[in-house]
């Protein structure tokens, strides 16, 4: 007998299935409750699409010494996830007053990477890739000059669903959308 290999439907939907067992759906008050690791300090940013392409969601929280200072979200309802992390990122540079020396944390390595260190060659080739268009073009310009402008915010990337409180969090700001609570 000779198995089938699973289509690309399949594979997919087994994806999500186990990126949804992995993201536990909590409020923010319950984050609060269950996770205490990570950093203590900094702009931890969300975004998420579910399915993506889909609805979606963002999320920042900025906070110092474990006490947030600033928090916004906002959804739209057809987006994707890349564009709900780039979102989240530029609700980051806006919650941090200007001049003031902090660390942003996303949880998106492709947006960590486009800013950190591919940007500054698609700027130079005048916003092209090697190997085809640019996602996002209008976000990723706006969001570079910003950071341009404001060299203070050092953008870092941190691990996803690995129970860092303030990222976790974020993530509940980011599928608030999902619950229609927070």
């Amino acid at each position: 007998m000779r198995c089938k290999q699973p289509s690309k439907t399949a594979k997919s939907a087994s994806r999500r299935l186990i990126a949804s067992i992995k993201e536990e759906n909590l409020t923010t008050a319950e984050v609060l409750r269950k996770y205490q690791g990570g950093p203590k300090s900094g702009v931890f940013t969300d975004g998420a699409a579910d399915p993506n392409p889909g609805p979606g969601g963002w999320g920042v929280v900025y906070v110092e010494n474990d006490r947030i200072l600033a928090e916004e979200a906002g959804h739209e309802p057809a987006t994707t996830s890349n564009r709900m992390e780039l979102l989240a990122l530029m609700a980051a540079c806006r919650v941090v007053p200007p001049g003031t020396p902090v660390v942003v944390y996303s949880d998106s390595q492709l947006c960590v990477s486009t800013f950190n260190e591919w940007a500054p060659a698609w700027e130079a080739r005048g916003w092209k890739r090697k190997t085809g268009a640019i996602k996002n073009l209008d976000l990723v310009q706006e969001l570079y000059g910003t950071l341009q402008r404001r060299p203070e915010i050092e953008l870092q990337w941190i691990k996803a669903h690995a129970g860092n409180r303030w990222n976790e969090y974020a993530d509940s700001l980011a599928t608030a959308y999902r619950r229609d609570v927070r």
